[in-house]
């Protein structure tokens, strides 16, 4: 029954798993850029842009994000603009050429917490109906009447998570000649 039985299941698990995939890769895409402009929106002197980007932690994940790089913007030291001011960079220049690539340096651990933490958040949609890898590893137990299912649902998501784990320690290494 055993191996036969995972046989059966995991086409199933593997299309939970797409969803679960696919919800994964669009907030990280959404909310990682919304997250930084967010993190700058807020340090506006502008109040209405203020005002604005606070209503953007109603979006849980930009709201971390935004926090995130908001402290990476905060701690990059004021003589770096006065560097590139030196250097005669416009603002564009110094925030994606200076500032942004040290910024993500220091934000990457962060990063990758949020990234495994949303890995694990994305089972949450199971709540409201979406055939995630949880709520088809959930049917065939309820089926089946065995555990076996949400082993594997565990395997694949300590895999996935493996995998962000390996690509952000890539990450940091790519930027680690930002010191």
């Amino acid at each position: 029954m055993s191996l036969k039985y995972i046989g059966e299941i995991l086409p199933a698990l593997f299309n939970g798993a797409t969803m679960t995939l696919s919800i994964f890769f669009w907030t990280i895409i959404l909310a990682t850029p919304l997250g930084i402009l967010v993190s700058l929106g807020e340090m506006s002197k502008i109040k209405p842009i203020k005002w604005l980007v606070n209503f953007a932690f109603v979006l849980n994940y930009a709201a971390y994000f935004a926090e995130i790089f908001r402290g990476g913007f905060q701690s990059i030291d004021k003589g770096q603009f006065e560097a590139a001011k030196v250097l005669r960079l416009n603002r564009w220049q110094t925030m994606t050429k200076i500032v942004i690539p040290q910024v993500i340096k220091i934000v990457l651990p962060s990063i990758g917490n949020e990234v495994i933490n949303l890995v694990k958040d994305s089972s949450l949609v199971y709540v409201i109906g979406l055939g995630d890898l949880l709520r088809a590893g959930n049917v065939a137990m309820a089926r089946d009447v065995t555990l076996i299912p949400l082993v594997l649902v565990g395997v694949i998501y300590l895999l996935l998570i493996s995998i962000c784990a390996f690509v952000l320690k890539k990450l940091e290494k790519h930027f680690s000649y930002y010191r």
